[in-house]
């Protein structure tokens, strides 16, 4: 069996058991951007969302600490006063650039919070689409691999 036949079947299997289960809708699963998750670089992912490089903006606020002392679980929040209905976090570092993208329903405050896996010190962005539009802000987390601070 071919690689995309069978990452046709995981992908299939993983979106249609959390399709069943109720965790996400069909038309989410259906909406599920393998391009933008496959980019290797911030302008493969801006293509792949259907933007160029978006405008910082203060609307959109990153949290996430300075220095992370374990690269596989660094907390990040991102919120807006626009009214998202995306929102996606970029890591320019990692083998795959979209570390995160979440579909807001209408009407929906735009916050979301999680943890990524960030490989080294890199700059982290937080794009929010409202109106049609990206809008972004970006940070610098430094990486430390025995957890010294330095």
């Amino acid at each position: 069996m071919n690689k995309q036949r069978r990452d046709l079947l995981k992908y299939s299997a993983v979106f249609g058991l959390m399709a069943s289960a109720g965790l996400i809708s069909t038309a989410q699963a259906e909406e599920w951007n393998k391009a933008a998750f496959e980019g290797k670089s911030l302008d493969d992912v801006f293509k792949a969302l259907g933007t160029s490089t978006p405008d910082k903006s203060s609307a959109v606020t990153l949290n996430a600490p300075d220095i992370a002392e374990n690269g596989a679980v660094v907390p990040v929040s991102v919120t807006s006063t626009l009214k998202a209905d995306q929102i996606a976090i970029l890591v320019e570092k990692n083998p795959s650039t979209l570390a995160a993208q979440f579909f807001l329903p209408a009407g929906t405050e735009a916050f979301v919070t999680t943890r990524i896996k960030m490989g080294q010190t890199s700059n982290v962005y937080a794009l929010v689409k409202a109106d049609g539009k990206w809008a972004m802000a970006v940070k610098e987390i430094k990486v430390t691999l025995g957890g010294c601070g330095g």
